[in-house]
């Protein structure tokens, strides 16, 4: 059976009810205020859910009886900033965040770090880089981008210095669940003596331009994008991406598969089922789902 219940993670008497529902062994926290330009318009938010929500449900955990549970939560590369190194890793400094989003969940990192210090913790961050995939958010790229091809709208694609083109380790998100899973099952006993605490990326180790994942979307929908090039606005983006997965690959085990053409045509056959959209052609459904559901 599946409980689901629908709270808010700054709530601490939710949290409390939850944990007295179920005495928990491992707590998988992918919870958060996510998206990096957003920030600019809802910085608020982005503490209450990432950094107050964060906290919370680690007192809640830390209020549990022995053996405290096991936690596994959702960093993300935008931690690394500003860095100019490439393949980012984990022994990387990050200390130098683009935007508010990034050191929203670079705090999240040093708060898990204190508690793993403090109480005995064990935890486990993992930095996901540029997850797509089917059911993914509507305000990532591809599927922004998806929807306004569908449409004939324009997209925006942004650049950088000298019209550079940005690029991202998009990652396909059945890489990612393999990696999540490997986590818990690799995640150590809490305990003063058991507990470890750790950083993994989860990328693809294949950076593509922003344009590269457009021509795809282009094949695979079967339509042209009409594109907007316009320079990256001071929203907090940085300008590529680059996972080093080798401590993940060592410990977990990880080991991503899917190609970007691959996903992406994956991503764009689920598309065209949930919308229906079967003879390349946006029907009125879609469009008024869109209409009512702008992104």
């Amino acid at each position: 059976d599946v409980y689901i219940a629908d709270g808010d993670l700054a709530d601490r008497a939710f949290l409390a009810r939850l944990f007295d529902t179920c005495g928990f062994t491992h707590v998988l926290h992918l919870a958060a205020q996510a998206g990096v330009r957003y920030a600019a318009k809802n910085p608020y938010s982005y503490v209450h859910a990432n950094v107050l929500g964060h906290v919370t449900l680690l007192e809640t955990i830390v209020a549990q009886p022995s053996p405290l549970p096991r936690l596994v939560y959702a960093s993300s590369s935008s931690v690394y900033g500003l860095n100019i190194k490439q393949p980012f890793s984990e022994s990387d400094r990050v200390d130098n965040p683009a935007s508010l989003y990034a050191s929203t969940k670079r705090a999240d990192e040093l708060m898990c770090h204190t508690y793993f210090n403090i109480h005995g913790l064990s935890v486990t961050g993992l930095r996901f880089f540029t997850v797509y995939g089917p059911w993914g958010r509507p305000d990532m790229a591809a599927f922004k981008f998806a929807k306004n091809i569908m449409l004939g709208k324009p997209i925006t694609i942004y650049q950088g210095p000298g019209r550079s083109e940005l690029s991202r380790d998009f990652t396909y998100v059945d890489d990612i669940v393999d990696g999540v899973l490997a986590a818990l099952g690799e995640i150590k006993p809490s305990g003063k003596q058991s507990a470890e605490y750790k950083v993994y990326n989860l990328g693809n180790t294949q950076p593509h331009t922003v344009t590269e994942m457009v021509e795809l979307l282009e094949r695979h929908l079967g339509r042209k994008a009409v594109r907007n090039y316009v320079p990256v606005p001071p929203t907090g983006d940085v300008l590529a991406t680059f996972a080093d997965i080798s401590a993940a690959k060592k410990e977990l085990g990880y080991k991503p598969q899917m190609r970007l053409d691959e996903g992406i045509q994956r991503f764009c056959d689920w598309f065209k089922r949930y919308y229906d959209l079967h003879d390349g052609s946006t029907n009125q459904a879609a469009a008024a789902d869109w209409a009512y559901n702008p992104l």
